[in-house]
């Protein structure tokens, strides 16, 4: 039985080929890199709500007037080592009423019964700008409030800053170091798929070139192909990502406060961009082998 010449074309047709593999490898390798993409963003954003909870403590003299204390938490306040949210300083006061009332809520225990008096003193509790967050730079804040007529002591937990931003840093070297390992085993994956997708069409690259095709002619077809394959493969991850992320928001407490809403829609940009971006070099590289092959080397 005669086979049919338009099925003949559709399978010999310039820059078709077996794409579903290519796409479906490709997806794989761009879900496991957006994969990490997420848990770098997701560890830095961590990172910075840990850094905006380190506070100072500023224990004020027994006795102090409130026009006292307004002038120092006013002086406090129009310092540059100072959190601001919104434009308000992250300052709260904290009467020694309120501290005894949540010491004794914490350990069930009334000093007052046995001192006869309130210890505690009056305290500012402030918050810290992640850019003065150095054990150094605290010190010289503590220095600086106490050196203030009223203040009677600053405390905070040293070192703290320092472990946070050591281990944020080694954290965020791993991870990088991870990822870039995983770029190049996804570029060698992406290129092998494609490669050996383009394996089934190097008779028909031959024949155009025979027939006075230039090599820009005969490339058009395949690079434009690649572009969408590899963009339809980085679309296809980032749909599962943003699933994957969906689902973990619902058993993770808390975990969809840290995703920054911005920054993972440019990751899903970037995971269509760089597939796009992949593929496009990859086929340009296999296609630029099989357009210098010999005849004898295509067998």
């Amino acid at each position: 039985m005669a086979k049919d010449p338009r099925k003949y074309k559709r399978k010999k047709k310039l820059g078709s080929y077996q794409y579903v593999s290519v796409v479906f490898s490709a997806t794989l390798a761009l879900l496991v890199i957006g994969l990490f993409g997420a848990l770098l963003l997701l560890s830095n954003k961590l990172t910075s709500e840990i850094k905006q909870n380190i506070e100072l403590q500023v224990f004020l003299n027994k006795n102090i007037s409130e026009n006292q204390r307004s002038r120092i938490e006013n002086e406090i306040a129009s310092s540059d080592y100072i959190l601001n949210t919104d434009g308000k300083a992250e300052i709260v006061f904290v009467s020694k009423e309120e501290a005894a009332q949540k010491f004794i809520a914490d350990t069930g225990e009334d000093f007052s019964e046995f001192l006869g008096d309130n210890p505690l003193k009056d305290a500012l509790t402030i918050k810290i700008n992640e850019a003065f967050q150095s054990n150094e730079q605290l010190k010289s804040i503590q220095s600086q409030i106490e050196n203030i007529s009223g203040v009677f002591e600053v405390t905070y937990v040293e070192n703290f800053a320092d472990s946070i931003n050591d281990n944020s840093t080694k954290l965020s070297v791993l991870l990088i170091g991870i990822a870039a390992v995983l770029i190049i085993i996804v570029l060698l994956l992406i290129n092998n798929s494609i490669k050996l997708a383009l394996f089934s069409q190097r008779f028909l690259i031959r024949s155009m070139q025979l027939v006075g095709a230039k090599s820009s002619f005969i490339r058009g077809p395949f690079l434009k192909r690649s572009l969408l394959h590899g963009a339809l493969a980085g679309l296809i991850a980032s749909g599962l990502l943003y699933g994957l992320l969906l689902f973990a928001n619902e058993k993770v407490d808390g975990l969809a406060q840290l995703q920054q809403r911005e920054l993972f829609f440019a990751l899903y940009g970037l995971l269509v961009v760089l597939g796009a971006i992949i593929a496009y070099f990859s086929t340009l590289r296999a296609m630029n082998k099989y357009l210098k092959m010999s005849l004898d080397e295509l067998y």
